[in-house]
């Protein structure tokens, strides 16, 4: 017996990310570091902030800035994730929305069943096309910076409806011609620890600084 398939989208990332054309990731941080560049995020104006989970300290690191986010009135997603077993552990954790690098139809399903929004990580037309075809509206296109920004001009043709989000290799000097180009969001990591980035980040994304 099978059970009923959850109904698959992500259109809750058409309000996490009104805000800002800009979300953060903290890879490998550890806590506190990745409290204060959460934190820095925050009060730039950038209200999404991704962690990606590849080791126990990472998941530690969600749970409290999750806490944090909380109190704010933000939202942390989990990122870097490719097993059906992180996706459980990342919602106890204070996960609100999921990412992946690349695309696994089957953990969108699993995800949709713990009503956690997902983004999955594209690079073809064809990954593409299966993540609209499952109901998606919203993609992580990776590695953006090797895609280049011809790509999304490209793609928009074929599918004026989804909306983008430009990770690997992002930063506040090459953000705006990826916004031109079509991007609905561009992923940040080291930029914000460069306060020059980060008034460039301000002034090109239209954040608060």
């Amino acid at each position: 017996m099978t059970s009923k398939s959850p109904v698959v989208e992500n259109t809750w990332f058409d309000h996490a990310f009104g805000s800002a054309p800009v979300m953060a990731i903290l890879r490998g941080m550890g806590v506190e570091r990745s409290m204060e560049l959460a934190t820095t995020a925050w009060d730039l104006g950038i209200d999404s902030v991704e962690l990606p989970l590849q080791t126990d300290e990472d998941l530690l690191a969600l749970r409290e800035v999750s806490r944090l986010a909380a109190q704010r009135g933000r939202s942390v997603g989990a990122g870097t994730i490719v097993r059906e077993e992180q996706i459980p552990a990342a919602k106890e954790a204070g996960a609100e929305y999921l990412v992946s690098p690349g695309y696994d139809a089957r953990l969108v399903r699993v995800a949709a069943q713990e009503s956690l929004p997902f983004l999955p990580g594209i690079t073809t037309p064809t990954e593409l096309q299966a993540a609209t075809t499952l109901g998606l509206t919203w993609v992580k296109a990776f590695p953006a910076q090797w895609l280049g920004t011809s790509w999304f001009t490209m793609m928009r043709g074929p599918f004026p409806h989804v909306n983008f989000v430009a990770t690997g290799g992002m930063n506040a000097h090459n953000a705006q011609e990826f916004l031109d180009a079509g991007v609905s969001v561009v992923a940040v990591g080291s930029a914000l620890e460069d306060p020059e980035q980060l008034t460039l980040l301000a002034a090109q994304a239209g954040l608060r600084h």
